[in-house]
């Protein structure tokens, strides 16, 4: 019996060694990994829960500080999904940009790997604060400059508070060799001014057009027609003559005119005229109004819907139709089919063949010496390139985002920023917009009208920031 319990005594204590053994070797071991848990979070319950990785701060320069909010909140978007790559024209040395991605109206600087002259990385699509529609990827094409000039705008705008908006190799122009089924593809899926969306584009050689046309030409539409015609230098470049209008000047000086109530009384016309060229727009009336506008125009950009608009609410005030001369070149801003249509027509000299200006004759609204070499057309890129960089409105986050683009003057204004060395804008909206009417022409006061498809105050920004450093010349009251 002793013996008994004795040995059950002993098989107690042992149990109890055992166990104390063993809790000692849990405590050593918790001891031991302790380290390790507290050195990478989570890491202890990396099977339950995924790794997190916190990506470093953001720096906020001053320049980031002064733009507003985009207007999504900074939330991690998913990984962007790749867009098939561009297909750019073989004949080019062209290249895909991959875009900073910008802020609402605001700005990146980025452009490490074109300093360097490298070919951009692949074009990714829009995150969530950029939505397809955006398209912020655009044709890149070099294009030699027209002009020597040392210190011309283009060089500044690069340097500037505005420079990681600048892609300066997006086509301000389009023209036959841009017309390819890839391009098609690609601008096809931007509407109105910003793509190809809507016009309609059947697959046909430009090449060996002389042969081809009898037998495809019922099949040819819209856009194909127009751009075949778009054939030479003159087209694509904007100031096609500056050889012989430079006149030995080493940089070209530009003077853009809206039609602002702030040019009455001005007597700016001679200052005007004094310029290499004088851009205009949409119901510019010039006769009685020479001495505060001027008289020449060597650029008139419009759209035919404006054009067609200026002549009905303009007719009263004297506007007639585009500014006709020698030196005129009208150049197009692509809206509708139309555009396409009444460019064709005046290019060959015929009647519009269909749409609203059905039969209506170009030399009408051009003249008698119009000719393809005198018609340019923007680029929906360039466009597109506009709105998102430099005029990216609240507008695009409303039922209104496929009718918002910038408006007619403020192309002209910026196209005119990224061909010529120096600019000069009059009639531009200004702070003090309402001490004045809305046209220099208006026999009495009207305010200033403002539509959903434009953000005019936006624009007046711009041009106060485009002054402020020095990358214009604004006409200003004071």
């Amino acid at each position: 019996m002793m013996t008994a319990m004795a040995l059950s005594r002993r098989l107690q204590v042992g149990a109890l060694a055992v166990a104390l053994v063993l809790g000692a070797y849990v405590l050593c071991l918790s001891a031991e990994w302790r380290p390790s848990c507290f050195d990478q979070p989570l890491g202890c319950f990396h099977g339950l829960v995924p790794s997190i990785s916190s990506p470093p701060p953001r720096k906020v320069t001053s320049r980031q500080r002064d733009q507003p909010p985009p207007t999504s909140p900074p939330t991690s978007p998913p990984p962007p999904e790749r867009l098939p790559q561009p297909q750019f024209l073989k004949t080019q040395a062209t290249s895909t940009v991959k875009p900073p991605h910008l802020p609402l109206n605001g700005s990146s600087s980025d452009a490490d790997a074109a300093a360097a002259g490298e070919a951009p990385p692949p074009t990714t699509a829009a995150t969530p604060t950029e939505p397809p529609f955006i398209g912020d990827a655009y044709m890149s094409e070099d294009v030699a400059p027209q002009t020597t000039c040392p210190a011309g705008v283009r060089g500044r705008l690069r340097a500037s508070e505005f420079g990681g908006r600048v892609l300066e190799r997006v086509p301000v122009l389009q023209a036959a060799k841009h017309a390819t089924p890839e391009q098609y593809q690609r601008l096809s899926r931007y509407p109105g001014t910003h793509g190809w969306g809507g016009v309609d584009y059947k697959s046909a050689r430009v090449e060996g057009l002389t042969t081809e046309l009898t037998r495809v030409s019922p099949l040819w539409t819209a856009l194909l027609d127009t751009l075949s015609v778009l054939n030479s230098s003159a087209n694509w470049q904007m100031l096609d003559d500056w050889t012989r209008r430079g006149n030995g000047s080493e940089c070209s000086r530009c003077a853009v005119v809206g039609n602002g109530g702030i040019l009455k009384d001005s007597g700016k016309g001679p200052e005007i005229d004094g310029h290499h060229y004088v851009f205009r727009t949409n119901g510019a009336i010039l006769k009685g109004f020479e001495q505060d506008v001027g008289a020449r125009t060597t650029h008139y950009t419009f759209s035919t819907n404006t054009l067609m608009n200026s002549l009905r609410s303009y007719a009263g005030a004297g506007y007639r139709g585009p500014p006709v001369s020698e030196e005129t070149r009208y150049v197009f801003l692509p809206d509708h089919d139309r555009d396409y249509l009444l460019m064709k027509a005046a290019a060959t000299r015929t009647a519009v063949e269909r749409g609203p200006e059905r039969y209506k004759d170009p030399l009408k609204y051009f003249g008698e010496d119009v000719s393809a070499e005198k018609l340019k057309m923007y680029h929906p890129d360039f466009i597109r390139y506009l709105r998102n960089r430099f005029l990216r409105s609240h507008a695009l986050n409303t039922k209104y985002k496929d009718i918002y683009r910038p408006s007619t003057g403020a192309v002209m204004l910026l196209a005119a920023l990224h061909t010529c060395d120096q600019v000069s804008a009059y009639g531009f909206m200004t702070p003090d917009y309402k001490n004045y009417s809305d046209h220099y022409y208006d026999s009495s006061y009207r305010p200033v009208g403002f539509f959903i498809n434009h953000d005019l105050r936006m624009e007046m920004n711009l041009w106060q920031q485009l002054n402020q450093a020095g990358l214009i010349r604004l006409y200003t009251r004071h």
